[in-house]
């Protein structure tokens, strides 16, 4: 079975909202077995929405439609559907019947317009909605199926697992789409690519390379009859890929940078305090949202003014900046009383038509102290993530080795 994803509504493509039903429903898919080759955001318009929808159809057996369910002129998910099927819609006396009692349940006067809500077309029924208005629609006729569920992504998700997945496992053939992610860090993405050439080729398994904040991803996807077999599949490849490149594999799947450095941190009762005046305070948030991270983080300052920085009682230098951050690292870390002290200074320069940020990281331990300069293309709001996750990786070989 191969499948299509359709978000619509202009307010994504006016970026005032994120999508995040597609990446949700990508997975879901995966996991059934079930073939995913586009997918597609549409703005609320009937003759585009629809021409997508035509297109879909043209290629594939299965469509998701997120967004167009509500009692506005805007929404028109159910128009386009009945569209494409050439059917008339008509208001369903029981899903009108169940519209009226959820408003009258809360003393809400019921508009007319909300019977949009409680129409269907001959070829669709309606998906029950445990968390709001809008039902969901599972349309099906030539072979093909459209299954409309609702935008926001608590009454999808919920119309998802409730009805719309139990129903699609009976319709698969039972096969598997199983991932195994390798995370890597301080390799080039074109060394990587370079690397590992002649294993990008593979086909089942297939071997996908993406860069992320904390470092190149490798994603290998596998698809077989069983989720033990897609295991086989996988093995060898990830084993070729460790065997080529495995001093630079840091985690695999969900593996969070943050919390292993955390673990390392509190397995070694160790505790860790943080300076920093440029990068606007990110590694600050990272790790302040990592779980248990009273467990081994203290604290930190984002030191933005030659103030702020007094007043702490923390002596910046002039001159050599690597020699500061060194110093400022000791420092906070008597501070603070904390085992560990890290202080990350920066600054921008032009190389060509782009900046350029130098970073100094210093992080000082009580026998042993490292400071290194690292080197980012582009703005500093694009890399404020990535100088963290460097600053995390720095902390992570300290502690390795000492």
């Amino acid at each position: 079975m191969k499948a299509e994803i359709i978000s619509t509504g202009t307010e994504i493509l006016l970026g005032n909202i994120v999508d995040t039903n597609t990446a949700y429903l990508a997975e879901q898919l995966a996991a059934l077995g079930i073939d995913l080759y586009y997918t597609c955001t549409v703005g609320d318009n009937y003759e585009r929405l629809l021409g997508a929808l035509k297109a879909a159809a043209g290629r594939s057996d299965l469509i998701l439609m997120t967004g167009g369910l509500g009692p506005t002129q805007g929404d028109i998910t159910r128009d386009v559907i009945a569209g494409l099927f050439e059917e008339k819609m008509e208001v369903d006396l029981a899903l009108k019947t169940t519209l009226e009692q959820f408003f009258s349940s809360r003393s809400i006067a019921m508009s007319s317009n909300n019977l949009k809500q409680a129409m269907l077309i001959p070829s669709a029924q309606a998906i029950p909605n445990a968390r709001g208005t809008a039902p969901g629609w599972w349309a099906e006729k030539n072979n093909k199926i459209v299954i409309a569920m609702p935008g926001p992504p608590g009454e999808m998700q919920m119309m998802w697992q409730n009805h719309v997945l139990p129903a699609l496992k009976g319709r698969t053939d039972g096969s598997v789409i199983l991932s195994r992610t390798l995370k890597t860090y301080g390799m080039p993405e074109g060394s990587v690519d370079e690397q590992l050439s002649p294993l990008l080729k593979s086909t089942n398994p297939t071997i996908a390379m993406y860069a992320k904040a904390d470092g190149i991803h490798l994603r290998i996807t596998a698809k077989a009859d069983t989720k033990e077999e897609a295991e086989k599949l996988i093995a060898p490849q990830e084993q070729a890929i460790r065997d080529a490149i495995n001093k630079y594999i840091w985690g695999v799947d969900d593996d969070d940078l943050a919390v292993m450095v955390g673990k390392m941190l509190t397995d070694r009762g160790m505790t860790l305090a943080v300076v920093e005046t440029f990068s606007n305070g990110t590694l600050i948030q990272v790790l302040a949202r990592t779980p248990n991270s009273g467990n081994f983080f203290k604290g930190g300052y984002y030191a933005a003014s030659e103030e702020v920085k007094t007043s702490l009682g923390l002596e910046w230098g002039s001159g050599d900046m690597a020699k500061t951050a060194g110093a400022v690292a000791s420092l906070v870390r008597e501070k603070v009383h904390a085992t560990i002290g890290i202080d990350v200074e920066g600054y921008l320069e032009k190389s060509g038509e782009a900046p350029m940020a130098k970073i100094i990281i210093a992080i000082a331990g009580a026998k042993s102290k490292i400071t290194l300069t690292r080197s980012f293309p582009g703005r500093l709001t694009f890399l404020e993530q990535r100088i963290a996750y460097q600053v995390l990786f720095e902390l992570k070989n300290f502690l390795a080795e000492s």
